[in-house]
């Protein structure tokens, strides 16, 4: 007798990114020399003083219980933030701290989605989104945005999607895997869109705002358009900015009444993020940000070095991403073409997997984000491993007939 799995978790599928990253290393463990450019990770080592904030807390007695919405402390420090930052107003009472950002988007869906209910999901997108719609019992609505338009969703598209079970527009910018990134004009043409629709609310994605490489400010949707924020959640985290993957702190800002929703949810399901975390979290948030600005100078120059090297290759060609660490390849013109060992490239799949097999690169195809034929490959890596990287998949891509 076989242990009974349920339809909502059948309905989803394992990270394509996750099982990547595993087959490189499997690969490693056989011997192989591999080039993983997979995992969205910094590879950077958390700053000294947000260490040393964790220590502190620690050897102040800081490793109990908080409440279960966070600290007091770090949810100001999130709401201070988002003042002084995004040009938006949230009382602390209006935040939610959660175990990652990734957290409080399936805590959301979880919150809101009845049965059939829709989520608008631009395409390319992080693998997630749809995964955690149809775990909880959504149905994710894909709307291709080609590279021709910035791998954006226009205003004419989102009025086409929407249906009367629109629940969510999933926004995320700068964009995992395109670096796509919205404008503050391109923002108001969307809720010119959503005022016609005031049943859908919007969460906006926003673990890459500080990866951004153009000047100035990066816009955030409700600075552009304050008059969705009754239906706006509002998601961050410190992960990407502050090298803190493994910390697992995130948030959700929102409405009064859905903030209560996802605090009642995770009461049952979660329980308060880590203690000693928050404690480093609002370090992080209130301290010395030079370590940002830093960052994103190194991801800027390895965008600039290894998307010169990508287009260089015949065959492959990139558009220069606005954020984030990824390049989204396109491949299109090696679909199609022969290996040595004399099989079709037929999809993006094929591609990535000859990448794998044939120079030990290991990067995702772009069916896993919803757009093909792509792959994505992340720059959060040094430059020495990006240029080896980069001299293998050209001489991958050479091989072929």
């Amino acid at each position: 007798m076989g242990i009974h799995v349920s339809e909502r978790v059948r309905r989803i599928k394992p990270s394509p990114s996750t099982a990547a990253a595993d087959r490189a290393n499997a690969l490693r463990r056989e011997g192989r020399s591999i080039v993983s450019l997979v995992v969205g990770e910094p590879d950077f080592d958390t700053p000294a003083p947000i260490r040393e904030a964790a220590a502190k807390a620690m050897d102040a007695g800081a490793t109990r219980y908080t409440t279960l919405a966070g600290t007091p402390e770090l949810r100001k420090a999130i709401a201070d933030k988002l003042r002084r930052e995004n040009g938006i107003e949230f009382d602390p009472s209006e935040i939610v701290v959660t175990n990652g950002a990734k957290s409080a988007i399936y805590a959301a869906f979880a919150a809101t989605l009845d049965e059939g209910d829709e989520v608008i999901v631009p395409a390319p997108y992080w693998v997630s989104y749809p995964d955690a719609a149809l775990a909880c019992d959504g149905v994710p609505v894909a709307v291709a945005c080609p590279e021709e338009q910035g791998f954006k969703l226009t205003s004419a598209q989102l009025e086409a999607a929407i249906t009367p079970r629109t629940r969510w527009l999933v926004l995320n910018s700068p964009s995992n895997p395109t670096g796509a990134t919205y404008t503050a004009d391109e923002y108001r043409a969307l809720a010119k869109v959503l005022a016609r629709h005031p049943d859908v609310m919007v969460m906006t994605d926003d673990i890459y705002e500080h990866i951004r490489f153009a000047n100035g400010v990066a816009p955030h949707l409700l600075a552009a358009a304050p008059e969705l924020r009754d239906r706006t959640l509002a998601i961050n985290g410190v992960s990407k900015t502050y090298a803190m993957t493994g910390w697992r702190i995130g948030w959700a800002a929102g409405p009064r009444d859905l903030i209560r929703a996802l605090d009642t949810l995770l009461s049952q399901a979660a329980g308060n993020a880590c203690s000693v975390s928050q404690a480093a979290a609002a370090a992080a948030l209130n301290g010395d940000q030079s370590f940002v600005a830093e960052s994103v100078a190194t991801y800027r120059a390895r965008r600039d070095k290894t998307a010169a090297g990508i287009n260089a290759i015949p065959g492959l060609s990139c558009r220069i991403p606005e954020g984030a660490f990824y390049l989204y390849v396109n491949c299109a013109d090696l679909i199609g073409r022969t290996t040595p060992e004399g099989k079709r490239l037929a999809e993006d799949g094929d591609v990535v997997l000859y990448l794998l097999e044939r120079a030990g690169v290991a990067v995702v195809a772009g069916a896993a984000y919803g757009l093909s034929p792509y792959f994505r490959l992340s720059i959060a890596t040094s430059q020495d491993v990006l240029d080896e990287g980069v001299k293998r998949i050209a001489a991958a891509v050479a091989d072929l007939r």
